[in-house]
């Protein structure tokens, strides 16, 4: 039925066709795999901030250290004078925290470890999700129980499509741990559909 020349042809096209299939296979599943997407990834922090302890224990809301939430893009991590408010005279004497009093004395920031990022062509604007009513745990997870940050999503362009395609099935609302000043009738209401259109997130 074939010459010599077609069926080798044939077997070289299969062939590749296969080889082609299986390198796209492994590519999407290590794509796609939570090492890649950092799902999981907890580093170590130069100072050990457990939030269990100051957010459930002791009840300071997140707005309390990230203050610009509701009027920046950015959350912004708390200077170490937020730190020194209370330990100033609380566990003043701790060696857990002689970062902390040598950053406050030498006015030298600390070096916090970064957890979650995004890439540089996408922006996401914190207040005006946090204004919308969705609560930080749509993204961070219950931080309050966390003794270290993790990061708890993908954060991929899927992940964020589904919520704004779905908000009422993938993001929690404001809650009060949160200390975010949200109009009650707001949060009667259902989420509305956020953008889905490419220059919403790709400026």
């Amino acid at each position: 039925m074939f010459t010599a020349t077609q069926d080798k042809k044939l077997k070289l096209a299969i062939a590749g066709l296969l080889v082609l299939a299986a390198v796209g296979a492994v590519s999407f599943y290590f794509l796609r795999h939570p090492s890649v997407m950092d799902v999981g990834y907890r580093p170590q922090q130069p100072v050990p901030f457990d939030h269990r302890l100051h957010v459930s224990d002791l009840g300071i809301s997140c707005v309390y250290c990230h203050t610009s939430v509701e009027t920046s893009p950015h959350s912004t991590v708390p200077t170490t004078q937020t730190c020194m408010n209370c330990h100033i005279s609380v566990k003043a004497d701790s060696p857990k925290l002689q970062l902390v009093r040598e950053s406050y004395e030498q006015n030298i920031p600390i070096e916090w470890v970064r957890v979650h990022k995004l890439p540089d062509y996408a922006f996401f604007n914190h207040s005006r999700h946090i204004n919308a009513g969705i609560d930080c745990a749509s993204c961070h997870g219950e931080v309050e129980k966390q003794g270290v940050i993790v990061q708890k999503q993908p954060l991929t362009m899927g992940w964020c499509l589904s919520c704004h395609r779905d908000p009422e099935t993938y993001s929690v609302r404001t809650r009060e741990i949160t200390g975010v000043d949200v109009d009650p009738a707001l949060l009667a209401r259902p989420l509305r559909q956020g953008p889905q259109n490419c220059s919403s997130c790709h400026h």
